[in-house]
């Protein structure tokens, strides 16, 4: 148990770091005048997408056990995704009466993410079968 909580510890270390340096690397390409969240979306669609990828390719080729899936989707995609900056990002909004803002945020996060899961799928399908 204390080995497998160690495993998932580094993975969600890595999964954040590796968050904060996609952040990093959007916030220097699109500037800082965006009222729009658009790392955290970069980083949620980004991570539904290897979400889905992962889980077809570890399920379909690499058979990997269900304690190896725990620690990459637990540790690293629950470090590199947070759906609480999503929320947070949207109370900022709310609190700045940006409604439009707001309601799309929530929409594309939701839709956009749910497709990206798909696609990283299909993806995985079409590369690896």
């Amino acid at each position: 148990m204390l080995q497998r909580l160690l495993l998932i510890a580094l993975a969600g270390a890595l999964g954040t770091v590796v968050r904060f340096l996609l952040l990093e690397f959007v916030k220097t390409k699109a500037g800082t005048a965006l009222a729009f969240p658009l790392g955290t979306l970069v980083v949620n669609m980004t991570g539904c997408f290897l979400a889905g990828l992962f889980l077809e390719f570890a399920e379909i080729h690499l058979h990997v056990a269900s304690e190896t899936r725990i620690i990459v989707m637990v540790g690293f995609m629950g470090a590199f995704t947070t759906f609480s900056s999503v929320i947070l990002e949207t109370a900022h909004l709310i609190r700045k009466a940006d409604w439009f803002a707001v309601h799309l945020n929530l929409i594309v996060e939701n839709f956009v993410g749910l497709a990206a899961l798909f696609g990283g799928s299909v993806v995985a399908k079409a590369v690896f079968m």
